[in-house]
């Protein structure tokens, strides 16, 4: 039932979000496509932090290595309301979420408020790390004990925590 309403928010948001260069529905179709992680900036045009995030912190972003091992998206909740409330939980913005796919399912990460650049970017990094050493998890034959206790210290380590969910999708 949450797939069908999600969908069903995506695809009223479509023709608004298909003008917007970071839309929700490109990103998505890029996760489905590739297994990039998927970053979604949820932000207002009347919030000071979410404005200098859009006008400093994203534009110098987009020029790191960084930014090219992720699709990104960026919503307006108060032009796509219900789909910034299913990411975001109806929290704060600005808000950074992270969602990536591993055979547990979508987990997701939050950054939440503004944030300078380097937080921003070292946010993005563990996360596209988190992912790798997931993937890497995945397709290696069964590991021992040691090897698996010490990479989860390693993952338990990091600040961000990672929530079982799976983004709104964009197709029916």
């Amino acid at each position: 039932m949450l797939t069908c309403t999600l969908a069903a928010v995506v695809q009223l948001s479509l023709a608004a979000a298909a003008a917007d260069a970071d839309s929700y529905a490109e990103a998505h179709e890029t996760v489905v496509k590739t297994g990039k992680p998927m970053v979604i900036m949820v932000g207002t045009t009347w919030c000071g932090p979410c404005q200098r995030m859009k006008r400093q912190v994203l534009p110098r972003l987009r020029n790191r290595p960084i930014f090219h091992r992720i699709a990104f998206a960026t919503i307006n909740p108060d032009e796509n309301g219900e789909l910034a409330r299913q990411i975001t939980g109806g929290g704060p913005v600005p808000q950074l979420v992270m969602y990536r796919k591993t055979q547990r399912g979508w987990l997701r990460r939050k950054l939440i408020g503004g944030q300078s650049l380097q937080t921003v970017e070292k946010f993005i990094e563990q996360g596209v790390e988190l992912d790798q050493m997931a993937k890497r998890e995945e397709a290696a034959p069964e590991k021992s004990t040691a090897q698996k206790k010490s990479e989860k210290n390693q993952a338990s380590h990091r600040k961000a925590t990672a929530t079982n969910v799976k983004p709104v999708s964009t197709h029916r």
